[in-house]
């Protein structure tokens, strides 16, 4: 299994990645949230892609990336039992950080027309383990199965992008991503933007 980003995530110290997902998490204008047990930082584009994040008190982490144009948005299909197949091979206590909790803009519920319980969507479901990075067996299986190529479909690169894993991450090293994306008209509308990530940085030092 190899993709770059995936390399960059799993050599990226957790201190460092907490830190950055915070950042991001702030400059995307999403409120941090606390689960039991856990931090919710997220990313969305506003567009319907969206990484979340659920850093555990004991340590391990949760990843769910989301492409809705991609062949693993489950969201027209309301198949929930292929849902909860993603899922397994996490930890239970890390699942129940989405299960039957309240949707939100970067995760809606899929609810399970039998029990009444919900989980939320993911078209990509990874987690930190304490010591290194794994795939969630039921979402690596199905890619597998299906002929799907898990990183590519799960949006995986492009949901992790503004986080600049295996980069310099600075207010400077953000602004030139976003003006390599075209995201400015002139100099003056960069500048005024590195001085409003920078004080996002600062409230993160």
């Amino acid at each position: 299994m190899t993709n770059t980003t995936w390399d960059a995530l799993s050599t990226t110290p957790l201190p460092s990645l907490h830190h950055r997902a915070a950042i991001v998490d702030d400059l995307a204008e999403v409120a941090p949230v606390t689960v039991p047990g856990a931090e919710r930082l997220a990313w969305n584009d506003g567009g319907g892609q969206s990484a979340v994040w659920y850093f555990a008190e004991d340590g391990r982490v949760l990843l769910l990336t989301f492409d809705h144009e991609s062949e693993l948005n489950l969201y027209a299909e309301e198949d929930y039992e292929l849902q909860e197949s993603f899922y397994r091979g996490v930890p239970e206590s890390l699942v129940a950080l989405v299960r039957d909790q309240p949707e939100n803009y970067e995760s809606l519920n899929l609810k399970d027309p039998e029990s009444g319980r919900t989980i939320h969507y993911a078209g990509g479901v990874f987690w930190f383990d304490g010591a290194r990075w794994q795939v969630a067996e039921g979402f690596e299986e199905y890619c597998r199965r299906e002929g799907i190529e898990l990183f590519a479909e799960s949006g995986f690169d492009y949901c992790l992008s503004d986080y600049l894993l295996g980069q310099d991450f600075t207010p400077e090293a953000v602004v030139a991503d976003r003006d390599e994306d075209g995201q400015y008209e002139d100099e003056a509308e960069k500048e005024d933007d590195l001085a409003a990530v920078r004080e996002v940085f600062a409230r993160h030092r």
